[in-house]
C-alpha cells in the first residue's frame, strides 16, 4: 500500500476523496511527512468518508501556498520563527517526527556498514571529496573495500524542510560549511545534482554508483536503500533506527518551546541520531469556515490520538500525548472563525 502512494507522491499530488462525494481538507508542502499523511489519509478516508487533498511539493512550496490561502494548511519541515507567525497571523504546530538519513549506492558495501562523520559528510557536499576511497573516509572505515569511485553528490533541487534539517546539521558540525554555505530549505549547493522531493533524490542515487544523498527515513527503508552510519554529539557511530531517533527527541523541551519551534540535530545521548527533526503543520489563527476548521482539526486530532501505530510502522515518532494536549490547547485558545473558538475538545478521537 505504502508504494502506491510513494508512487503516487513522485507527481507531487496525491486526492483522496472527491469533493462531490464528501468532504475534502486541502493541504500542501513538506515529502518528509508524505508516506504517513497518505497512510492517515487512506485509513482516515475508510473510517469517515472525509479525504485528504495533499501536494506533495517541498516545505518552500507549502509555506507559498497557506501564504496565499490556496490550501487549508501548509507543512514544513523547517519551523517558522514566532515573529515571522505572528505578522502573518499563523500559527504552527508539530505533527511527527522522524529522521533524515544518507543514503548510497557502492559496490559491495551493504546497509549501515559505511561510517561517517558530520565533517566528513560536509566535506563531500562542498566538493573536498570527491572519492570514495579518500584518506578521510577511509580512516573510519578499516576493513571495507572502498574503490576509486568519483561520489555523486545529490541533493535537492526544490525549497525543501528535508533540506533545511540536513544543513541545520551540517552548520553545526562544521565550522567550514556554516562559513560558506549555512542552513536554509535551498541553499547555493558547492556541488552536486539536483532532484525533486525526497522520492527524486532516491531515485538519482538509485541510479548512479557512488551516488549519495540524503532522504526522509521511510523512502530509504521504502526504496531499500544502502544508509550510513553516522558519528553523533557524543562521539558514537549509530545507525539510523526507530529507538536512534526516539533518543533525539527525548530531550525535546516543547512546554518552553516559542510558538513550537524546536530542532532535534545533533542532539546529546550515546544513542542519538544526529539528523532528526519534526515536520509541522502551518494554518491560520483566523478561520473562514467553521465547518471546514472543523474538518481539519478533527482529522488532525484523529492521526494524534489514533495514528500513532501507523506512524510507528513507518519508521516516525508518534508526538507525545503531553505535546498533543499543549498543541490542542493553542488550537482551542488561538484558533476562531466569525469570532468563535473552532476546536473545543468534543470532537476528540475517543
Amino acid at each position: 500500500m505504502l508504494k502506491k502512494w510513494v508512487v503516487l507522491g513522485m507527481a507531487g499530488l496525491v486526492t483522496l476523496g472527491a469533493a462531490a462525494q464528501s468532504k475534502t481538507i486541502s493541504g500542501a508542502g513538506a515529502t518528509f511527512p508524505y508516506p504517513i499523511y497518505s497512510k492517515w489519509a487512506y485509513e482516515y478516508k475508510a473510517l469517515t468518508g472525509v479525504g485528504l487533498n495533499y501536494q506533495s511539493i517541498g516545505s518552500g512550496g507549502g509555506i507559498q501556498q497557506i501564504a496565499a490561502k490556496t490550501v487549508d494548511f501548509g507543512a514544513s519541515d523547517a519551523p517558522r520563527k514566532g515573529e515571522e507567525l505572528q505578522g502573518r497571523g499563523q500559527i504552527q504546530f508539530p505533527m511527527v517526527m522522524g529522521g533524515v538519513v544518507p543514503i548510497v549506492t557502492l559496490d559491495g558495501i551493504e546497509p549501515n556498514q559505511l561510517k561517517l562523520t558530520g565533517d566528513v559528510l560536509a566535506s563531500i557536499y562542498m566538493g573536498k571529496i570527491t572519492k570514495w576511497n579518500d584518506p578521510q573516509i577511509t580512516r573510519l572505515n578499516p576493513g571495507l573495500k572502498l574503490s576509486d569511485v568519483e561520489i555523486t553528490v545529490i541533493h535537492r533541487a526544490d525549497g525543501s524542510g528535508t533540506t533545511w534539517i540536513f544543513t541545520n546539521y551540517l552548520d553545526k558540525v562544521s565550522k567550514a560549511w556554516h562559513e560558506k554555505v549555512g542552513s536554509d530549505t535551498s541553499v547555493n549547493w558547492p556541488v552536486g545534482l539536483g532532484g525533486k522531493g525526497n522520492e527524486g533524490v532516491a531515485s538519482y542515487v538509485k541510479q548512479v554508483p557512488g551516488g549519495i544523498g540524503y532522504v526522509e527515513y521511510a523512502y530509504a527503508k521504502q526504496n531499500k536503500m544502502a544508509t550510513a552510519q553516522l558519528q553523533n554529539k557524543d562521539g558514537e557511530f549509530v545507525i539510523p533506527t526507530m529507538a536512534a531517533f526516539q533518543a533525539a527527541a527525548a530531550n525535546a523541551d516543547w512546554a518552553k518551546a516559542d510558538h513550537f519551534y524546536v530542532v532535534l540535530t545533533d542532539q546529546p545521548g550515546k544513542e542519538s541520531w544526529p539528523i532528526a527533526g519534526a515536520t509541522f503543520i502551518i494554518i491560520y489563527k483566523n478561520q473562514t469556515n467553521m465547518d471546514q476548521a472543523k474538518s481539519m482539526f478533527t482529522y488532525f486530532d484523529w492521526c494524534y490520538r489514533k495514528g500513532g501505530k501507523l506512524a510507528e510502522d513507518l519508521d516516525y515518532i508518534p508526538m507525545p500525548k503531553n505535546v498533543v494536549d499543549l498543541v490542542e490547547a493553542t488550537w482551542k485558545k488561538e484558533v476562531t472563525s466569525g469570532g468563535k473558538p473552532v476546536w473545543d475538545g468534543s470532537l476528540a478521537a475517543k
